[in-house]
């Protein structure tokens, strides 16, 4: 599992490093204003899955899993601090494949 470096999105604009997704997963650390990019350059879709850290408001504990098909990027989050991250104040990050899968995170100001 690699951890991620949050990159700081600014007015004068920010142009986001991407580094490879992680087989085993990834996390960073979450102040509630991240969002995760993930660009899928290979030849399928791949499903990204945010783990839920306790239950939403309905009482249910889900993770939130989000379809990105081939030759797409998806911009996913914010995640509220207070379900999404772990005892570490990480967020925690699973993908179904990774061969040419990118991904950044970008804070909002």
């Amino acid at each position: 599992m690699a951890t991620l470096t949050v990159q700081q999105a600014v007015i004068a604009g920010l142009t986001p490093s991407y580094g490879a997704a992680a087989g085993g997963g990834d996390q960073f650390a979450n102040s509630g204003k991240a969002m995760i990019h993930v660009k899928n350059g290979g030849g399928g879709s791949i499903n990204v899955t945010v783990d839920s850290q306790v239950a939403c408001s309905q009482g249910s504990d889900h993770d939130a899993v989000v379809a990105v098909g081939a030759g797409v990027e998806s911009m996913i989050g914010p995640f509220p601090k207070a379900r999404w991250n772990d005892s570490s104040d990480n967020v925690q990050i699973t993908y179904s494949g990774v061969s040419s899968v990118t991904i950044a995170i970008v804070e909002l100001p």
